[in-house]
């Protein structure tokens, strides 16, 4: 599937567009419909806020996704481990901020999100994923005034290990 001359960004463009786009506020009601269906599946990742019972709450400084286990800074030079079914993420709002959410078209994209750790990159490039029993999982973005492309999708196509892009290409530079 590779082609002469595209660029890792046009690779990635056209892998986001075969997408499914579902509305956010469609989400929202399945999920009211069916609340038991439903959780938020996104992994910790480092520069979260989350809260710890015993020892209160920090941000999270590293994540070692193999074994689930994070490290949070909690000020004053206090550094607590715990595993991430241990604590908390405190996430703005329950549903990604945009209208839309996605989820994938093709069944190597679920397969790789589902048995390959795909939740664990997805979460690394900033998306925010929910599972539902009956129609599968959903992402999301959270976030503002940058661009979606080089700060999530390039780096999600990436992480993904697609390599549809012309190797000449590889660093997305013209010659001039």
């Amino acid at each position: 599937m590779i082609q002469a001359g595209m660029t890792r960004l046009d690779a990635a463009r056209e892998w986001v567009h075969g997408f499914n786009a579902v509305p956010t506020d469609m989400i929202a009601k399945l999920m009211a419909a069916e609340i038991d269906d439903w959780c938020e599946v996104t992994r910790p990742t480092v520069g979260d806020w989350a809260y710890a019972s015993d020892v209160g709450e920090g941000e999270i400084v590293s994540v070692d996704y193999e074994t689930g286990w994070c490290k949070i800074d909690l000020g004053e030079g206090k550094v607590a481990r715990y595993h991430e079914n241990r604590i908390e993420v405190n996430r703005e709002d329950g549903l990604p901020m945009w209208s839309t959410m996605w989820s994938f078209d093709d069944n190597c994209d679920e397969y790789w999100l589902e048995e390959k750790d795909g939740l664990a990159a997805m979460s690394k490039c900033g998306f925010r994923i929910f599972k539902s029993e009956e129609f599968g999982y959903f992402f999301g973005i959270d976030g503002a005034g940058y661009d979606f492309y080089e700060a999530h999708w390039l780096p999600l196509y990436e992480a993904r290990g697609l390599k549809w892009h012309d190797p000449q290409t590889d660093n997305d530079e013209v010659d001039a």
